[in-house]
C-alpha cells in the first residue's frame, strides 16, 4: 500500500472512492488508525497553533477519505473521529446543565483610573504596600462569543453546557461536538481524571461574512452580528445546522477539576491546557504590575480592528493562584479579576446619501448611506439616522464626514457631523412627503412620549412595505413562528401578488409556490406544513403576530391573562384596558384603537375564516401552595443584575409563584426586585414609597416566609 500521506494528497474527489474500495479491511484498519490522530493533530495545528501543515484542500481531500472508510467499515470507526463532527440526530429540547463550580461574572472598568483603583484594592486586600513589588496580571482579549463549560472525563468529552444562570445552564454537547476547534478527547499522559473547560465560542469574522453571502443568496435574512449569531447557533436542536457554521473556541479557565496539578499560576494553567489539546488564546499576556495592565489593553485596543474575531474589551486577572484564593469573591464575581471594556469602535467616514425606508407600521426612517468603513471588525455601509428630528438635531449634509459608532458593538449609527470648510455649502437631504414605495401622502403622527414628532405612510394594507415588513412579523419566531417564510421568499410572495394581507398565507398552493424561485416541491410542502401547524398557536402569539401597535410579547402576554379570550378583548373599553397592569392609558389607545379599526376586525374575520384558532385560555386553577404563597396575587417589576440568578429565571418563580410580573413601576406595583446597577425604575419605585427588596429577601419570600 502506498505512503498515507502522499498517496492522500495525489488524489483528486473523484478517485478516493475507488482507492477506498481497492483497500482489503486489514489496509482500511491501517488507514483509518493513522487519519483518524493525523487529522485531529491538524486540526489542533490549524485552530490553536496558527500553524497549519496543510492546505485546507488536502485536509478536506484526508477528511473525506476517512468519511468514506469509515462508511464502508462502520466497526473500524474510531469513538472520537473527526467526521463525529458534522452533526447527529436531532434532540428533542435542551436540558439543564448544573455547572458544579459556579460560573460567575467579572465586575467592569471603563477607564486607566478604574483599573488603578482595582490594583489598590487588591494590593490593600493583601497587605501590600507601595515598596512591595508590583503584582503580576495576566491580560486576555474579552472575546465576544457565548460562554460555554467543556467537561472531559478521563481526557473525553462528555458533556456541555451554556452559562445561563451561573448556575444552571442548558446542555449543548449535541452542538459541541460539531466543533473542528474542540477536541473530542485530550492527549498527553498527564490529563485530569475530569476537568471542567470554560471558554468562549465565537464566529471569526471571515467566516460569519461568508455564512451570510450564503445565507442571502438562499434568500435568508443574513445574521446581523457574530456574538447573536453564535448564542442562537450554540442553541440549535439540530446539530446538523450547527455543523454547517463556522464557530470556533478559546479556553480561558477550567471549573472544577479532579486528579491533576495545572501549576501555580494561572498563565500555567493556560499552558497544561494548551498541552492537552484545548485552544487558548494566542493574544493572552503576562505583565508586570497595573501599568503593564494598562500598556497592554491599549495595544490590544490598537489591533482589534485587525483580529480575526470580535473582541468587546480585556480581561485582567491576578497571575498567582494562592493570591487568587486569598483574595476571594464578592456575591456575583472574583475579587482577583476584572474585565476592561473598550468604548464603542467608531469610525470617520463620508455620508455619500440619505435613503427612506418604511417599517412594519408604516414608520419612515432615513438611513445613512455611506462610504464603506470598517467599525468593529464589520464593513458598515448604512447607519440608522432615527427620525425627521434626529436628522436636523445633526445638522448633517450629503457629502459631510461622519463619526460612525457600533453601540453594543452591533448597531450602525452616525454619532455627529464632524464640521469642516466645506459643511455650509453642502446640500441638506430632503425629507420625503409622499412614502417612497407607496406614493401616498405621508402624516405626521405624534411619538408616545410626546416628546417628537414621527412621519407615517397612513395605507397599512395597500404599502408594499408594510405589507412585507408584516408578513415577516406575522411568521416570526415569537409569534406564529412559521419555518422556511424568509425575507427572499416574502418579497416574492408580495412582488407576485400571491400575498398581499397576512390572511392570504393561508390560502396559498403548491401549485403556486413551485413556480417561485429556489422552491421546489419538497421546500413548498414544508411551508404549506408550517402554514397549516401555525393555526393553533396560543392566544399570546397570536396577539404579537397581529402587529398591534406598541403590544409586545409582554404586553400581549398580560392582555391574553387578562382577558382570555380574543371576543373579550376586542369588546374592552379603553377603560377596561387601562385596568391590565402594566398597560399604561396611550397603550390601551393603541388597542382599542386597533380594534376598532375596520380593516383589522375584517383582517381578523378572514384569519378564523382560514383556520386560526386563537383559543381561549382556560381559567386558571386553584394552586393551595401559591395561594399561600406571599408573592401570590403581588404585582412584581425586576430590575438590575441578580446576584445568582438571572432574570428570566426569576419572572418564572415569581410566575409560579402567583405573581404578575410587569415591566413598568406605577403606584400598583407592590414590590420592586432590584439587583447590581438598577436604574430608573428603582428610582420610580423609591419615589412612590413602593417596596424595594433584594434576591435574598425574594428567595425568602418564595419559600413562604412573610
Amino acid at each position: 500500500m502506498p505512503q498515507p500521506f502522499d498517496r492522500a494528497d495525489a488524489l483528486a474527489p473523484a478517485e478516493i472512492a475507488a482507492f477506498v474500495r481497492s483497500l482489503s479491511q486489514e489496509e482500511a484498519q491501517a488507514r483509518i488508525d493513522w487519519l483518524t490522530p493525523e487529522l485531529a493533530r491538524h486540526n489542533r495545528l490549524y485552530h490553536q497553533d496558527d500553524a497549519a501543515e496543510i492546505d485546507d484542500r488536502t485536509y478536506d481531500l484526508l477528511y473525506r477519505e476517512l468519511e468514506l472508510l469509515e462508511s464502508r467499515w462502520p466497526r473500524l470507526a474510531h469513538d472520537d473521529s473527526v467526521t463525529r463532527q458534522v452533526g447527529g440526530e436531532p434532540v428533542d429540547g435542551l436540558l439543564p446543565f448544573e455547572h458544579r463550580v459556579p460560573m460567575l461574572s467579572l465586575a467592569n472598568a471603563f477607564s486607566d483610573e478604574e483599573l488603578q483603583q482595582f490594583d489598590a484594592r487588591v494590593r490593600r486586600r493583601l497587605g501590600r504596600t507601595e515598596d512591595d513589588p508590583a503584582l503580576t496580571y495576566v491580560v486576555e482579549p474579552k472575546l465576544d462569543g457565548v460562554a460555554i463549560e467543556l467537561v472531559y472525563e478521563q481526557g473525553r468529552l462528555v458533556a456541555a453546557g451554556t452559562r445561563g444562570d451561573g448556575r444552571t445552564g442548558e446542555e449543548v454537547l449535541h452542538n459541541v461536538r460539531t466543533i473542528r476547534a474542540i477536541p473530542e478527547r485530550l492527549h498527553g499522559e498527564d490529563v485530569p481524571y475530569r476537568i471542567d473547560v470554560r471558554g468562549e465560542i465565537l464566529y471569526p469574522l471571515e467566516g460569519f461574512a461568508q455564512m451570510n453571502e450564503r445565507r442571502e443568496a438562499r434568500g435568508d435574512k443574513p445574521f446581523e452580528n457574530p456574538r447573536n449569531a453564535a448564542a442562537g447557533t450554540i442553541r440549535q436542536l439540530d446539530p446538523t445546522i450547527t455543523a454547517r457554521r463556522p464557530l470556533t473556541f478559546f479556553a480561558h479557565s477550567f471549573g472544577f477539576m479532579e486528579g491533576a496539578e495545572l501549576g501555580e499560576s494561572h498563565s500555567a494553567q493556560l499552558a497544561a491546557l494548551a498541552r492537552w489539546g484545548i485552544p487558548i488564546n494566542p493574544y493572552n499576556q503576562v505583565v508586570t504590575g497595573i501599568d503593564g495592565v494598562i500598556g497592554s489593553k491599549d495595544a490590544l485596543a490598537e489591533r482589534r480592528e485587525d483580529l480575526p474575531y470580535e473582541i468587546d474589551g480585556a480581561v485582567v486577572k491576578v497571575d498567582d493562584i494562592a493570591l487568587q484564593d486569598e483574595l476571594g469573591f464578592v456575591t456575583r464575581s472574583p475579587r482577583w479579576a476584572i474585565a476592561y471594556k473598550y468604548p464603542p469602535p467608531e469610525v470617520v467616514t463620508i455620508l455619500e446619501d440619505v435613503g427612506y425606508q418604511v417599517g412594519r407600521t408604516g414608520t419612515v426612517t432615513p438611513v445613512a448611506h455611506l462610504a464603506p468603513a470598517r467599525v468593529g471588525g464589520v464593513t458598515v455601509s448604512r447607519a440608522s439616522l432615527h427620525n425627521k428630528d434626529h436628522l436636523a438635531e445633526l445638522d448633517v449634509r450629503i457629502g459631510d464626514p461622519v463619526v460612525v459608532v457600533r453601540r453594543g458593538d452591533v448597531i450602525p449609527k452616525v454619532e455627529r457631523v464632524v464640521l469642516d470648510d466645506g459643511h455650509e455649502a453642502r446640500p441638506h437631504p430632503a425629507f420625503p412627503t409622499h412614502c417612497p414605495e407607496c406614493g401616498t401622502e405621508l402624516v405626521l403622527k405624534e411619538y408616545k412620549d410626546r416628546t417628537k414628532q414621527i412621519m407615517q405612510c397612513p395605507n397599512a394594507l395597500g404599502c408594499p412595505a408594510q405589507v412585507r415588513a408584516g408578513i415577516r412579523h406575522f411568521a416570526g419566531r415569537t409569534a406564529m413562528d412559521i419555518d422556511g417564510l424568509g425575507e427572499k421568499l416574502v418579497d416574492q410572495l408580495v412582488t407576485h401578488g400571491l400575498v398581499n394581507k397576512i390572511s392570504d398565507l393561508y390560502s396559498l398552493q403548491k401549485r403556486q409556490l413551485i413556480e417561485l424561485e429556489r422552491m421546489g416541491e419538497k421546500s413548498a410542502d414544508n411551508l404549506l406544513d408550517a402554514i397549516e401547524a401555525s393555526k393553533g398557536r396560543s392566544l399570546e402569539r397570536c396577539l404579537v403576530a397581529l402587529g398591534i401597535p406598541v403590544v409586545g410579547e409582554s404586553t400581549a402576554r398580560d392582555l391574553a391573562n387578562h382577558f382570555r379570550s380574543l371576543d373579550a378583548l376586542m369588546a374592552a373599553s379603553t377603560e377596561q384596558l387601562v385596568e391590565v397592569e402594566g398597560v399604561a392609558e396611550w397603550v390601551a389607545s393603541q388597542v382599542h384603537g386597533f380594534f376598532e379599526s375596520e380593516a383589522a376586525r375584517e383582517e381578523l374575520a378572514r384569519l378564523r375564516a382560514a383556520g386560526v384558532q386563537f383559543p381561549e385560555l382556560e381559567a386558571p386553577a386553584e394552586d393551595e401552595a401559591t395561594a399561600d404563597s406571599w408573592f401570590a396575587g403581588k404585582t412584581v417589576v425586576l430590575t438590575g443584575t441578580l446576584p445568582t440568578m438571572g432574570r428570566n429565571d426569576a419572572k418564572k418563580l415569581l410566575l409560579a409563584a402567583g405573581a404578575k410580573v410587569t415591566g413598568s413601576v406605577s403606584k400598583k406595583t407592590d414590590c420592586v426586585i432590584a439587583g447590581a446597577d438598577a436604574g430608573s425604575k428603582l428610582d420610580k419605585a423609591q419615589s412612590l414609597g413602593v417596596e424595594v427588596i433584594d434576591e435574598d429577601e425574594m428567595t425568602r419570600r418564595l419559600g413562604g416566609e412573610a
